[in-house]
């Protein structure tokens, strides 16, 4: 049992070696631009080993591709409040690349995977946070919600339209944030 905490130890910093280098491959390349071996190469070891720890390209980038969105406990938020807190939040999350979420934008046009995993994320993170406060259509109030985040993310990280991406990220989420909160408690008829 000690030998194989041992091994699993020392294999850690190498997954993650791997993962790191295959994260900026697919958010730079996309899903068919990036190999196991260009991978392999960047994480500096040998492409069996990147099969011997994911089995596939497809297990490397669902595992680079994870995307946990750690949203907010909106319920302890005041209604106000909470656009402005989920806006906050999810440029906190994107950082100043898009993270992981760069990953899924650039391949999910393309590739079923990356498709399935935005639409995985959609429904076991985003609905039931949306659901916790906005019991009215919950799912389509988080669709909307989805559609502004990953709007903005796709043409500022992937596509990289100048004017949003110099944009100063108060100037965003106060802009988001009225919209996101106009979601979340405004009439659906209206909105």
């Amino acid at each position: 049992m000690a030998e194989k905490r041992e091994t699993h130890s020392r294999s850690a910093p190498t997954r993650r070696r791997i993962l790191a280098a295959a994260r900026r491959q697919f958010a730079a390349d996309g899903y068919e631009r990036t190999t196991i071996r260009t991978v392999a190469t960047e994480a500096d070891i040998d492409p069996s080993m990147v099969m011997r720890y994911f089995g596939s390209k497809e297990g490397l980038f669902a595992a680079a591709a994870s995307f946990e969105l750690a949203l907010p406990d909106l319920a302890a938020v005041p209604a106000r409040q909470r656009g402005r807190v989920l806006a906050q939040h999810f440029f906190a999350l994107w950082g100043d690349r898009g993270g992981g979420l760069a990953i899924l934008l650039r391949t999910a046009a393309t590739n079923e995977g990356a498709a399935e995993q935005v639409r995985k994320v959609f429904r076991e993170q985003v609905v039931p946070a949306i659901a916790a406060v906005a019991p009215d259509a919950p799912a389509a109030r988080a669709a909307l919600i989805s559609s502004q985040f990953l709007g903005v993310a796709y043409t500022r990280f992937v596509v990289g339209i100048p004017e949003l991406k110099k944009l100063d990220e108060k100037i965003l989420v106060a802009a988001l944030s009225r919209t996101i909160q106009r979601y979340l408690d405004g009439p659906l008829d209206r909105i």
